[in-house]
């Protein structure tokens, strides 16, 4: 079972920051997730939004004041400081700090350390520690909103691409994410590695509600919908509710058969995200349990915070097998 840490080891330290991934590294992570959004100037770096008030100190620096704005993100009205409204150097001035301070308080502690990294930061770091610890790290980018920024002429899947060819990136060390089937299908004529196709538990992708289709994320997850993410993806990875819901008061319920038709329709199966603190876990459960109960479903990966938790179980998975 894979472990791929969710913004690098984000339940320890400020998501995306070099100090995420490198501890996640450390606590035995395969794969260091990356959410990619595109500077004014086409540089991908690693924030999980393109608004960047909560996870930067961007408000703190008065020459940057006259920028906050209030702009439509996929339907949605946001008010901040965007990505794309900064060159990479002003973007680099900038120092990251925890996006849940309130339920994070001890990551507070690495507030305004580290820039924000490239997507070149991520993979370099992911090389680095490889080549340290011995064994393979890869990166599992998100690409972030791509219709939106398509629309602002920074079309993220050709740069992701560019990228990718100019780092020698293959099949082994990387795998592509995104919610948006369009976004996938385009990427699958531009590259040859595993696409991941993302589904939440509600409502339905964005582009298919920008182009009319009024297909959702549970149609996608029905056999016929398997069997179509199939023809230009290798990954599902769903909300974990998808996979086990949760019951009325909490626990967990009886796994569905997502798992078993996924694995049918030749895709592997990697739900997301799972965390440590208690307001994210199931009723009675701490988050090793929560895992055992997800990896005997026959799941081939996970999104963790806390990966090391992740490995241990992954690790006691295969000592069973």
């Amino acid at each position: 079972m894979l472990v791929i840490a969710h913004r690098g080891a984000s339940g320890y330290r400020p998501e995306h920051t070099p100090a995420a991934y490198r501890l996640a590294a450390a606590l035995g992570a395969d794969y260091l997730e990356p959410d990619l959004v595109a500077t004014l100037d086409g540089v991908l770096v690693a924030r999980h939004e393109n608004e960047i008030s909560g996870t930067t100190d961007v408000a703190e620096h008065a020459v940057f004041a006259d920028r906050r704005i209030t702009k439509i993100v996929d339907g949605t009205a946001v008010t901040g400081w965007f990505v794309e409204d900064f060159t990479y150097a002003e973007l680099s001035t900038l120092r990251a700090r925890e996006r849940m301070p309130a339920l994070r308080a001890a990551n507070t502690t690495y507030d305004g350390r580290e820039a924000v990294p490239t997507f070149d930061d991520v993979v370099a770091l992911a090389r680095q520690e490889s080549a340290r610890l011995g064994r393979p790290i890869g990166v599992i980018p998100e690409i972030k909103h791509p219709a939106y920024f398509r629309r602002l002429g920074l079309p993220l899947e050709e740069l992701l691409a560019e990228r990718l060819d100019a780092l020698g990136l293959h099949k082994g060390e990387v795998m592509i994410q995104s919610f948006e089937p369009t976004s996938l299908r385009r990427l699958s004529v531009m590259t040859e590695v595993p696409l991941v196709q993302l589904v939440d538990s509600e409502s339905a992708p964005n582009d298919f509600l920008r182009h009319g289709d009024s297909r959702t994320f549970a149609d996608l997850i029905e056999p016929a919908g398997l069997r179509e993410i199939s023809t230009y993806a290798q990954v599902l990875a769903p909300h974990k509710d998808l996979v086990i819901p949760r019951t009325a008061n909490g626990c967990l319920g009886e796994p569905t058969r997502l798992v078993e038709q996924a694995h049918r329709a030749g895709l592997s199966v990697q739900p997301w995200t799972f965390r440590a603190e208690r307001r994210f876990l199931p009723t009675g459960l701490d988050l090793a349990g929560e895992l055992d109960r997800f990896a005997a479903t026959g799941i081939d990966g996970v999104f963790a915070d806390h990966p090391d938790v992740a490995v241990a179980v992954a690790a006691k998975k295969t000592l069973k097998v």
